[in-house]
């Protein structure tokens, strides 16, 4: 379905994190949003996004409010997602380092995270990230400034899941921090707190059904 004509109807789960920023750039890029905190506000949605904040507390919170069922069944039809930080870990089949007695994950995207790969709040950084999928600004800048704020990283990844953005490891390899399966997007880090908008455009391209992953080799 290719929606580019009409205006997109997007939900931003509100229990907890950075889901007023995600709310502001949407409206400037043109979509409808729906602050999502019942089961009941999932209808009609084009796509859904699930912001940073603390995994195990936004977990918790939609087992309680009876979310995580229509979550599931959300990720399951194939609908448009995107998991940002704690909402990666959520999205994620297997995730390392969880907390005691665990969390509750929704599941759909075919990655291990590691939960808290770069450490506690002070270890938070801000850098500069290669990403030659999504497209340069205006000023042919490519790259894209992320945000880390007590960010997992993706330790494995499945087949059929496309790696969009890296980093360096110490030992020379790479990390990956952002994918892309489907109609999952994932990233580590938290695109709504820096002035680039172009991750929100490129959730809102796959949700009109612009964005293709490449064929395989």
């Amino acid at each position: 379905m290719n929606r580019r004509d009409s205006v997109l109807n997007i939900g931003v789960l509100a229990l907890q994190g950075a889901f007023i920023e995600h709310s502001k750039i949407l409206k400037q890029l043109g979509a409808t949003v729906v602050e999502v905190r019942k089961p009941e506000q999932l209808t009609h949605l084009d796509g859904l996004i699930i912001p940073g904040g603390e995994s195990t507390s936004i977990g918790l919170i939609a087992e309680r409010w009876g979310l995580i069922e229509p979550l599931r069944e959300w990720v399951q039809a194939g609908k448009p997602i995107w998991g940002i930080c704690a909402g990666m870990v959520l999205l994620a089949e297997r995730a390392e380092g969880q907390k005691a007695g665990g969390q509750p994950l929704l599941g759909g995207l075919d990655i291990t995270v590691n939960r808290n790969y770069f450490g506690r709040q002070v270890d938070s950084f801000e850098m500069l990230l290669d990403t030659p999928k999504i497209p340069a600004l205006g000023d042919g800048t490519e790259l894209c400034s992320a945000i880390f704020i007590r960010a997992p990283v993706i330790t494995a990844i499945g087949q059929g899941v496309e790696p969009l953005a890296s980093l360096s490891a110490a030992d020379g390899g790479k990390l990956i921090v952002a994918v892309r399966q489907g109609s999952i997007l994932a990233t580590a880090f938290h695109p709504e707190l820096t002035a680039d908008i172009r991750w929100h455009q490129l959730f809102l391209d796959m949700v009109c059904g612009q964005y293709r992953n490449p064929a395989p080799a």
